[in-house]
Formats: structure tokens, sequence, C-alpha cells
């Protein structure tokens, strides 16, 4: 799959039908999923169904996993392992969006037989794209300039790392350790846009990702953006990162030893 082409394709789509409803929705257009902090929007579900249209389109016999209408669990496994799968998150932040905050983004990971070969993050209203193709690198493109490569931040003490973690997911005593650790760092936020979040780590203006819930939409398109970008990844227990592991954690750090730092001093937890 041609990545240029896959986002050229969200960007149209995104251009089209999100930015116009952007700020105009009523709330009738809005919809609880599984609580008044998950919700859906006649934006996500027109983005999923166009985008989802031109992929097919394009290359017959792609399975597309699209947030807003995928399977089960077993399911979304096995389509994981197509021999060619686009898992989509067509309108990443719907929160932020249905909020009138401009922060969020459309997500596409391109897989092959469970891999992740690339991956489009996209914001609708700059118009910039992240893009990421396995063992190529990552790199930034922004209407009008040439593309810019993507490099993550340079190793520091953990006393000036800046981290973007959310507690809300976290069971206990994860979270309130994550809480109390978090003020060993130089600073911690979070967005509600874990695009907006992996594209600052691309591009090292944060030293640290860390995240409970994992869902493939959410995290495969970032995950291999950061990597491409020269990051280290793993999940809390050590192992590398999988797109069909719905929990076990993941943090993202420059490179392995900040990752075993973070995890020590921010999770309180060792690996070897």
């Amino acid at each position: 799959m041609d990545i240029e082409l896959l986002e050229g394709i969200i960007a149209t789509v995104a251009a089209r039908e999100l930015v116009p409803r952007f700020g105009h929705l009523a709330a009738a257009d809005i919809a609880e999923k599984t609580s008044e902090f998950d919700v859906v929007s006649v934006a996500d579900r027109a983005a999923e169904e166009a985008i989802s249209a031109a992929v097919r389109d394009q290359w017959p016999g792609t399975v597309v996993i699209g947030e807003e209408s995928a399977g089960s669990d077993e399911v979304l496994r096995a389509q994981l392992r197509s021999e060619s799968a686009l898992v989509l998150d067509p309108l990443d932040g719907t929160k932020n969006f249905v909020s009138g905050l401009p922060l969020f983004a459309v997500m596409a990971a391109v897989m092959d037989r469970g891999r992740i070969v690339g991956s489009v993050i996209h914001d609708p209203i700059t118009r910039t794209s992240a893009m990421a193709v396995a063992g190529a690198g990552a790199w930034l493109r922004r209407p009008g300039e040439a593309s810019q490569r993507l490099k993550v931040a340079d190793p520091v003490p953990l006393g000036r790392m800046e981290a973007i973690a959310g507690a809300r997911f976290a069971p206990e005593p994860l979270r309130s350790t994550l809480v109390a650790n978090l003020l060993k760092l130089a600073g911690y936020t979070w967005f509600r846009c874990a695009g907006h979040e992996y594209l600052l780590a691309a591009a090292g203006r944060v030293h640290l990702l860390c995240y409970n819930r994992l869902m493939p939409w959410d995290h495969a398109a970032g995950w291999l953006l950061h990597r491409e970008a020269g990051g280290f990844s793993a999940h809390f227990d050590g192992s590398p990162f999988d797109p069909g592991r719905m929990g076990g954690g993941l943090l993202c750090a420059p490179d392995e030893d900040s990752w075993h730092e973070a995890l020590e001093n921010v999770l309180g937890r060792t690996v070897r």
C-alpha cells in the first residue's frame, strides 16, 4: 500500500467530512458509547465510511478495521493477521472535537500479516501529516513545505524528562503510583488525543508516553511513527508492542535506557 497515496485519501476525506462539521454539531449528532467521556459523532462515522470505501476501491481485498465498526476482540485479532489490513481511527480525540477544541487527528496503520508496515497521522486543522514506513524512517509534511524527517528527543536525566501520561484508565495501585511519581519529572500532561501525543514524541517535543488501555486504532500508527523516529517502546512487562494486545500498558521513550529508568521510577516496576 502506497503510504503517500493513503495520506492523500485521508487528507481529502478529513477536509470534506471533518473540518466542515467542527464546531457545528448539534446534540443529536453526538452519542455516548461506553461513558460520557467515550463518545462518537456523525463526523466519526462519515469519515470512517468514506476512508474505508476509498481504501477498498484503491486496494481491493484490504480488510479495513475501523474503530466505529470493529467486531469483538477475537474477530479483531484475526483481522489484524490478514494479508493486507488497515487499522483506522477516523477521528481520534472525538471528545475534543465535540467540545470545540481543535486537537484531533485521523490515524491509520497499514498491516501485513500482523506486522505494522506503514502509518499516517493527519491533523485536519493544520493539514499536517506525519508518515512512517517500516525500515524507512518517519517524516512530517506541512502544506507548501518540504518534508521534514522526524527524530525523537535526545535522552536526558529523569528530572528533565517531560511526559504525556493519563492515569484515568490505569487500575490501582498503578494509578496512585503513576500520579505520585510523575512529580519526579520536569512536567507532564494529557491531550485526550493519542495522535497528537505521538506526533509530539516523534518530533522530539516530549520524552515519554505512557498508556494503559490499548486499542490498535489508538496506538498502531503512533507506535510505528515513534519507532521509525528512533524511539524505543515496550509493554510494561518488557515485551515488544503487540497490536492485538488490548492491555499490558505501553511505555515509549527516547532509548532503551530511558525506558528502563522511567519504568522503575515512574511506574515502580522493573523487568529483566
